[in-house]
């Protein structure tokens, strides 16, 4: 896990300026901070990396890592580069580290762009290819890894973040006003629809994507895998979906496992991060470490599952309690390093495990990110099951077991209908959950329509594939790219492997719910691996915190970090009626997400204001 940022085009940077961007570039790669300029033709070429040691920690594997003229800069991992290194041996390759690395690159001057193909892993890499005279960007499947790019005037900007960009490029990059308005008013589902920032012009990489850059600044972008291509095959049974599942889950987990660094593993209450300590540490035989959250509101409270799973595996846990202390400066000091707002209360609260991990020694975080969108854990896919099995003969029991199992755990009112998707399959007004309240804090107009990418026929499979890859998932791993980084530790995510996407894609989606269980094939591919009480509970709390926990909101300094001050952010809402909803303590419970993202908004625009001022002195 790094850092990467780099230009091709037809100016000079200054040496300044590419200290400055290795300074901000620290974090996530404390180990090794390198730069190194090319020339093709008029074209000048820069590549900047910094290292945070994972495989082969030695200095022999730093980038910028160059072999014949090709030369690398790439953040992630290619886990299964074992076995890739053996089969470029058979080819006549030779290595010179153990470095997955150096597999990455000489994989590319093999196969060309096809070698991404072969990885299995996460990956934001640029390579120069001095024979074809090219400049190859590419960002893996699920878009775990960050990778932003910028077009100047006088060339092509890119890196693993967008204040990067800005400490790199001439011009002054300004505010997105329109995605700002979409995050206050629409919230977190909404930012990743498109490949939009909250700045002008600087655009993320999409998932899949390969981006070829010319010399003369032209581009050619393919996409190199798509996630709706692979069909249900009716011919799988639960029996053969529940041991395909179990497989490819532990296949994930043994590939991921592999480090040269202490990994410490996010512990929820949840069976997502319960099965992979359980796996680790029951069936891989590791000395596992866990950090959890407690939240003393019983509506987040974890800590009876959280135990279970401790007691079960003997693993080490590290029990962080929130309280309200110093939350502001360690708020305002994140916001400042994500370079953009942080989207919800849940992703706050995470930061304070990856500074747990990284006070303990631990450079590696595993997380269960996507499990839900893979196996199936929203309330409302209970009710897109019901839809697909409308027509069948075990409807009935299906209707049944949700009324028994599920109906009482349901808050929201709209999700406690179980024909909602029979009445209206287009219904999606949930996901842009009172939107229509929250706009009317705004001093300008703003609309936006929920839409979705067309995938599948099947509706359940539809929205899962969006979540996955356009709403809930890109958000989580964006911001625990961030977080982790924040604190120089790499996040892996398990549940994201090809080969278990591919295979849970194939199995028919009436297996994904049974019993009135979500996530039923993970839970009975788990038996004997995870401990009962984890596996066999059906409430969905959700990693999550509330606000009354982390904010005193008799606090004058807090209200002062809400309502006052000058901030951009007041030419956009209507301070009164943030002041008047942020004093009327009855709306909190409805309205906690939207305050969050009031303050969060603010202190981001107030902070990139106070970036901008001190890029100002630069040369």
């Amino acid at each position: 896990m790094c850092g990467i940022a780099g230009y091709i085009g037809y100016r000079e940077i200054s040496p300044e300026k590419i200290g400055r961007t290795l300074n901000l570039m620290k974090r996530r790669g404390p180990d090794n901070q390198r730069s190194r300029y090319y020339r093709c033709d008029n074209t000048h070429l820069y590549l900047l990396h910094s290292r945070l040691s994972i495989i082969d920690i030695g200095h022999r594997a730093d980038q910028p890592f160059e072999e014949d003229g090709y030369v690398v800069v790439f953040n992630g991992e290619i886990y299964n580069y074992v076995e890739l290194r053996q089969e470029l041996r058979s080819l006549g390759y030779s290595f010179h580290t153990d470095s997955d690395t150096e597999v990455l690159l000489k994989a590319y001057i093999e196969y060309g762009d096809e070698c991404v193909h072969r990885f299995e892993g996460m990956w934001a890499f640029a390579i120069w290819d001095p024979k074809q005279k090219k400049l190859l960007l590419s960002r893996d499947r699920f878009a775990e890894k960050p990778l932003y790019i910028y077009r100047a005037d006088d060339g092509i900007y890119f890196g693993s973040e967008t204040s990067f960009l800005r400490a790199l490029c001439t011009d002054r990059v300004r505010i997105n006003q329109k995605h700002v308005l979409r995050n206050l008013v629409l919230g977190y589902k909404s930012l990743h629809k498109s490949n939009e920032t909250f700045y002008q012009g600087i655009f993320q990489i999409g998932y899949s994507t390969n981006v070829n850059v010319f010399p003369d600044i032209t581009t050619k972008q393919t996409r190199y895998w798509s996630p709706e291509n692979f069909y249900t095959d009716s011919s799988i049974s639960l029996e053969q979906a529940i041991e395909g599942a179990r497989h490819w889950l532990f296949e994930s987990m043994r590939i991921r496992l592999r480090a040269d660094v202490p990994l410490a593993f996010c512990l929820s209450g949840g069976v997502d991060s319960a099965s992979l300590v359980s796996i680790a540490v029951n069936q891989f035989r590791q000395d596992v470490a866990t950090f959890s959250i407690i939240d003393s509101d019983e509506r987040y409270n974890e800590y009876a599952n959280i135990i279970a799973t401790v007691k079960d595996t003997s693993c080490k846990n590290t029990l962080i309690h929130l309280t309200d202390n110093d939350v502001l400066t360690k708020l305002i000091n994140l916001i400042r390093y994500h370079d953009a707002p942080v989207a919800t209360i849940t992703y706050f609260v995470h930061s304070m495990l990856s500074e747990a991990m990284s006070e303990q020694g631990y450079k590696i975080s595993v997380s269960g990110t996507a499990a839900d969108e893979i196996f199936s854990g929203y309330y409302d896919h209970f009710l897109l099951h019901l839809y697909e099995v409308r027509e069948t003969s075990k409807y009935s029991q299906h209707l049944t077991n949700w009324k028994r199992n599920l109906r009482p755990f349901v808050r929201n009112p709209v999700l406690v209908q179980p024909e909602l998707y029979r009445n209206n399959p287009k219904f999606r007004d949930h996901i842009y959950d009172s939107s229509d309240e929250f706009r009317e804090y705004l001093k300008i107009p703003f609309h936006e329509e929920f839409y979705e990418t067309k995938y599948a026929e099947n509706l359940f499979q539809n929205r899962m594939i969006n979540e996955l890859f356009h709403e809930s998932t890109p958000l989580i791993l964006h911001e625990d790219d961030l977080n982790s980084m924040c604190f120089s530790i790499e996040n892996r995510s398990p549940f994201l492997d090809k080969r278990l996407y591919e295979y849970m894609a194939s199995i028919p989606r009436e297996y994904l719910i049974q019993d009135g269980y979500g996530k039923y094939i993970l839970r009975q591919a788990m038996q004997g691996i995870v401990n009962e009480q984890v596996l066999f509970d059906r409430r969905k709390k959700g990693f999550n915190a509330s606000i009354n926990t982390i904010f005193d909101f008799n606090d004058e300094d807090v209200r002062e970090c809400f309502i006052g001050g000058d901030s951009q952010l007041y030419d956009l809402i209507d301070r009164k009626k943030v002041s008047e909803l942020f004093d009327n303590r009855t709306q909190l419970n409805n309205y906690s997400k939207f305050l969050f993202s009031v303050l969060s908004t603010k202190i981001f625009l107030d902070e990139s204001e106070k970036f901008d001022a001190s890029m100002d002195t630069m040369i």
